[in-house]
């Protein structure tokens, strides 16, 4: 889909889901602000229905399809969070979901759309393939498929976070968003023009980086990351093309500093997040020095990780992020 968008559509879907989704926090930590020598805002999306921002999309697109195209159900290829959230909007919408889902996907995950009465189906991420397994599914049952983050009903979704934002910290000088199929980072420089939006990806996972920096699209191989929602081999045409335009800057982070980033959410706001969800302030933290002066923001895009795979990578980085151990600085101070 090429339609082109603006910032009216985002505002239109943001009144279309008013009363559907929470308008979540803008959190902030004297003592992290202090250190990074700049105010940084937390956008608390793991406080969303469905643990993260991608109920914010689903729940537009399925709100604005015929009732022929809700009543024989939708079909979603994700690596979790698009399918929950589906899940969820089907469940509220009574409108049948399935979900095409990689066989690891986290159990937490896969469980919870389960619960919705969703029907899952598993697929070998390491054989790809996924795009085929969902169209030949929709194809065979006369479901509409609802890509993850490629089509306009996503984006103007994922650009109601950048609409609430700005209106609650007015004065941002940058945002910084995880980037993964990339509609998030989309729908936030649509929004916030202006302003620097960047894009936030785990090294391993660099697809929308090589593609940007060479002006083309890259595929990758299936990458190897804790931050599993970003997972992505190829960016979608529609949000690349966004991207290469609207983003100021885009970061790649190492996987230590994603489990480290999740330390400081823990520690300095009590906020528990995703590998996925903490990456974009594993970039902030990463690239300081490329950012512009001022209020910064960032989007905690979601918080939907078991209890155990948590605290295994807490226990190691809350140590190497203690801001009282002298011997390891937790953050580069800035003055």
């Amino acid at each position: 889909m090429t339609a082109k968008m603006s910032r009216r559509d985002m505002d239109l879907a943001a009144t279309r889901l008013k009363g559907h989704i929470v308008e979540t926090p803008m959190l902030t930590s004297t003592e992290f602000s202090a250190r990074v020598g700049r105010q940084v805002y937390i956008k608390a999306e793991n406080m969303q229905r469905s643990g993260s921002f991608k109920f914010r999309g689903a729940m537009n697109a399925l709100m604005s399809m015929s009732s022929r195209q809700r009543e024989s159900g939708v079909i979603a290829a994700t690596s979790g969070n698009h399918g929950l959230a589906l899940a969820l909007a089907g469940y509220r919408l009574r409108v049948p979901v399935t979900v095409v889902l990689p066989e690891d996907a986290p159990l937490v995950k896969r469980r919870s759309i389960e619960q919705l009465h969703a029907t899952v189906k598993t697929y070998d991420r390491r054989e790809g393939g996924r795009d085929a397994i969902t169209q030949m599914e929709a194809n065979r049952c006369g479901l509409t498929v609802v890509p993850s983050a490629e089509h306009r009903w996503i984006i103007t979704g994922a650009g109601t976070v950048a609409v609430e934002m700005l209106r609650q910290a007015p004065d941002l000088r940058a945002i910084l968003v995880p980037v993964g199929g990339g509609g998030l980072a989309a729908g936030t420089a649509m929004v916030a023009t202006g302003i620097d939006v960047i894009g936030v990806e785990p090294a391993a996972a660099d697809d929308t980086a090589r593609s940007i920096h060479t002006g083309k699209k890259v595929r990758i191989s299936a990458p190897l990351t804790i931050a599993d929602s970003l997972g992505h081999t190829a960016p979608p045409d529609l949000t690349l093309n966004i991207n290469k335009r609207g983003l100021a800057d885009i970061v790649t982070v190492p996987e230590p500093a994603i489990a480290d980033a999740m330390a400081h959410l823990w520690r300095h706001w009590g906020l528990k997040a995703e590998p996925s969800g903490a990456v974009a302030l594993a970039g902030l933290v990463q690239a300081l020095d490329r950012l512009p002066r001022g209020p910064v923001g960032v989007v905690l895009s979601g918080g939907n990780v078991d209890w155990h795979t948590f605290r295994s990578l807490l226990d190691v980085s809350m140590e190497r992020t203690d801001p009282h151990d002298d011997s390891q600085p937790a953050l580069p101070v800035r003055r």
